[in-house]
């Protein structure tokens, strides 16, 4: 008897329906063909115990088990379940009417209970968008897929409530309440309060401008000036995710099995924060079974990069391109994913290797070809790329020693939001853009056109400093930021004058 069951195969964030069809006949051998790897064909073993210790019976016979497209490779133990009720249907231990209205995945413990899956929230997205009445997963999984509308989500503990579920016996489980109307946005967890950093008033600034309009950022200065803890206090006056931001990101994190186990949408900001030692793959992403990296980790979040050029140059250099494009595209031999990548990059670093080169009170030691040897491991098209770029100076001790608070996280967050709501307001019609650091050349015209005075204080910026193409575009970009922030139509003078004032390190300027 041949029988079809569906599940779904992840390739970058989207979901492919797969094809399982069973067939039985004479014989006692059993063959799975379809291209699967290593641990699908090892279900076979978990299978056997499943069924043991359920009680049902694995079928004498010969089994043949096709998984199309057998140009998708099948990877990991989520198609446990699909396979084994394929396996008991072809048999009729079960009814087979009901298989074509659900995409059924999840992976086998040797009791039959039933363990997470990744990707869970992409394959409900493709069930729905092909139809299908219903996803069936494990029930740690059926928050996360219960948040899109229009299918049903069935979470199940065991083999034995699935096999429930599609024989319609009494008392089986029911569909997964939807999650989407709980949720509520959070506050990215932070280290630090901006009420804690000590004086530092022109970066404290600029780290507003950059949350404000999603800019890219880099610090540099002496060490214990606070670049790092200003960087992780900065999370804690994002703006909160939109539904659509946090479905998205959901999605990666979902792929790369970093949800939490019984939870729905991710609701805070990423803040992802990898140490310089880091490779070439676990940034980017890719490896030998393709998995999201740390920039795509970072989607619609930070990605802080502290001690710059202590990162490899080939590893800084792969920035660069989604830096722009706002996606990786990951290419290998055996496939082609791609991955999205729009966060904001926020570095720091010191200014030579002993740190204390421009310091207003401490000598460097460092010859000028140490110091132009440490700064040329961060190349110039990689420093072009950051918006603002801010040259920090040591707290001194009259800052150090007051008693007073600076402003709280909490109310620079609220100015923040109210900017990104001018801009949520701006590209409400444009898709996928939700920030001004988003603009590409064709917006930027639209939206960003600076009064006449205004452009020739650029144009004489341009000259003096020696500014690239990309530093012009970023400069009106942050121009229009700060704007926003004052509620301003129109960029002005003032604010073309802050956002030249933010490429302070750019190669021809710095340390003059």
């Amino acid at each position: 008897m041949l029988i079809k069951v569906f599940g779904a195969a992840v390739q970058g964030i989207d979901a492919y329906i797969v094809t399982i069809e069973a067939s039985t006949s004479r014989g006692i051998r059993f063959f799975l063909v379809g291209l699967p790897d290593s641990a699908v064909k090892e279900s076979h073993e978990r299978i056997v115990s499943a069924f043991q210790v359920n009680g049902y019976k694995f079928p004498s016979c010969q089994i043949i088990i096709n998984m199309a497209p057998a140009d998708i490779r099948k990877e990991g133990a989520a198609y446990d379940l699909p396979l084994a009720i394929g396996i008991m249907a072809s048999v009729g231990q079960l009814r087979a009417d009901l298989l074509n209205d659900y995409v059924i995945m999840g992976e086998l413990s040797l009791d039959g209970t039933l363990q997470p899956v990744k990707g869970a929230l992409s394959m409900a997205i493709r069930a729905r968008s092909e139809g299908f009445k219903g996803i069936i997963l494990p029930i740690q999984n059926a928050p996360e897929a219960a948040v899109i509308e229009g299918i049903e989500v069935y979470g199940a503990s065991t083999i034995r409530e699935v096999v429930d579920l599609l024989n319609d016996a009494p008392g089986h489980i029911g569909v997964t309440e939807r999650s989407d109307v709980a949720f509520e946005p959070g506050i990215t967890q932070s280290y630090a309060d901006f009420a804690d950093v000590k004086g530092q008033v022109a970066v404290k600034r600029a780290l507003e401008v950059a949350a404000s309009g999603g800019h890219n950022l880099i610090m540099i200065g002496p060490p214990g000036s606070g670049k790092s803890m200003m960087a992780r206090a900065l999370s804690s006056i994002l703006p909160p995710l939109t539904k659509e931001e946090s479905i998205e990101t959901t999605r990666i994190h979902s792929v790369a099995g970093f949800t939490g186990h019984g939870s729905a949408l991710i609701t805070e900001r990423p803040f992802r924060h990898p140490h310089h030692t880091i490779t070439n793959v676990a940034l980017t992403g890719g490896g030998a079974n393709a998995q999201p990296g740390e920039i795509s980790l970072a989607h619609n979040g930070v990605l802080y990069l502290d001690e710059l050029p202590e990162f490899t140059r080939s590893a800084l250099e792969v920035l660069r391109q989604p830096l722009e494009d706002r996606t990786i595209v990951i290419s290998r031999a055996k496939y082609r994913v791609e991955y999205p990548a729009s966060f904001m990059l926020v570095a720091s670093m010191n200014p030579c290797p002993c740190g204390y080169y421009n310091h207003p009170t401490k000598e460097c030691h460092c010859t000028p070809a140490i110091i132009e040897r440490y700064l040329g491991r961060v190349s110039g098209p990689l420093m072009d790329r950051f918006d603002i770029q801010c040259e920090i100076q040591p707290v001194g001790f009259d800052d150090m020693s007051s008693g007073q608070s600076g402003e709280h996280s909490s109310s620079i967050r609220e100015r923040v939001i109210a900017a990104r709501g001018i801009q949520a307001a701006r590209f409400a019609d444009e898709k996928g853009i939700y920030c001004n650091a988003q603009m590409d050349s064709r917006l930027l015209g639209r939206y960003a056109q600076a009064e006449p005075s205004a452009i020739r204080i650029l144009g004489e910026a341009m000259n003096r400093l020696n500014l690239s193409a990309r530093a012009y575009d970023r400069i009106l970009k942050v121009a229009r930021t700060i704007a926003d922030m004052e509620c301003s139509a129109n960029i002005t003078p003032q604010h073309i004058a802050e956002a030249i004032g933010y490429r302070s390190l750019d190669r021809g300027s710095w340390g003059e």
